[in-house]
């Protein structure tokens, strides 16, 4: 397992914002990019997560194809799982690719994409 500060983890989604496709995000409007922990009891509960799954990445909120020209919507929110992310990577850069990965992957969701479509495309 990978140890980072909060800060060092906040620069590393700030650098897999700035890596993705730049032609696709100024469509990323109104979207909340956060980093916690671990997914809160709530979240787990709404996804029907066991105690021994982990979740490396959530998007909450309204897909853009569902929007229907709805200006008056929440913002969206796309949070990534620290400690779960850092499970997973075996090294700094592999803790960075698997955010880049995970961040794609969140907001492949937010344009409306679903799981078979985004492991299509992967």
């Amino acid at each position: 397992m990978i140890t980072v500060s909060d800060e060092e983890f906040q620069q590393f989604i700030n650098d897999a914002l700035e890596s993705l496709p730049q032609d696709k995000m100024p469509y990323v409007k109104n979207v909340a990019f956060l980093f916690e922990d671990e997914p809160s009891p709530d979240q787990r509960l709404q996804l029907e997560l066991r105690h021994d799954q982990s979740l490396l990445g959530l998007y909450e909120g309204v897909p853009l194809p569902r929007r229907q020209g709805m200006d008056t919507v929440l913002p969206d929110k796309i949070t990534l799982f620290k400690l779960p992310l850092c499970a997973v990577s075996d090294s700094i850069d592999d803790l960075k690719e698997q955010i880049r990965h995970t961040m794609w992957h969140e907001l492949a969701h937010y344009f409306g994409l679903d799981h078979e479509r985004i492991s299509e495309l992967e």
